[in-house]
């Protein structure tokens, strides 16, 4: 009984030691590190996703959920901050409440200088934050059932805040998700009459891939 008693033991201290080691080999690879990327590195991004319009874009309509296509290639200067450039584009259709016609779509492509800070790391996943300021160029496609009406909104100051995080696959490729509010304030000019009341203001949530050089 003894002899069981004690071999018994001896597995639960061997149990005990390869979970010890577990949780410390787990410990290791998800500690916190300063800086979330090598200087030198060019890191190329595509991502899709959608965009909920953050109000009503102009009174009297309703927005449907946009598509949202974004690209992005980033030099990061040292451990923690990058600078580069984001292309995105953002489609939404729009119709007019009472009675329910469909007015078409706003396409807009947004330019978009951009820094991105990532001070810490845990692990395979890398945190950040981004900022951009640049330029929404805005059209509007109309719908045939609004023929001979024509709907210009202007282009508008961008200004864009994102935060996300990366999950590195290997050295060179991570799976991306981000989540950013997108200002696109300005007006619209409807069959030659202006109307300032038009705000494309959107929240943007996409998910996709990353590469680093």
């Amino acid at each position: 009984m003894g002899v069981v008693i004690a071999r018994w033991g001896l597995v639960g201290l061997m149990l005990l030691s390869v979970l010890a080691q577990a949780g410390q080999a787990q410990s290791e690879e998800w500690k916190m590190e300063q800086g979330g990327i090598e200087p030198g590195k060019v890191v190329l991004g595509m991502r899709a996703g959608f965009a909920p319009a953050t109000q009503t874009v102009s009174q009297g309509t309703s927005t449907d959920v946009g598509s949202l296509v974004n690209f992005q290639g980033m030099y990061s200067l040292n451990k923690w901050l990058l600078a580069g450039m984001m292309l995105e584009w953002e489609r939404h259709g729009m119709n007019q409440e009472r009675p329910n016609i469909d007015l078409g779509h706003q396409d807009t492509v947004s330019i978009l200088p951009t820094v991105e800070i990532r001070p810490v790391k845990f692990g395979q996943l890398i945190p950040y934050a981004n900022m951009s300021v640049g330029v929404n160029v805005n059209s509007f496609g109309e719908s045939s059932a609004i023929s001979g009406n024509t709907f210009s909104p202007s282009n508008t100051f961008a200004w864009r805040l994102g935060w996300g995080a990366d999950y590195m696959l290997t050295r060179q490729f991570a799976l991306n998700t981000e989540m950013a509010y997108k200002r696109n304030d300005g007006h619209v000019t409807v069959n030659g009459v202006r109307d300032n009341d038009w705000n494309a203001s959107s929240f943007g949530f996409l998910v996709g891939a990353k590469l680093f050089f």
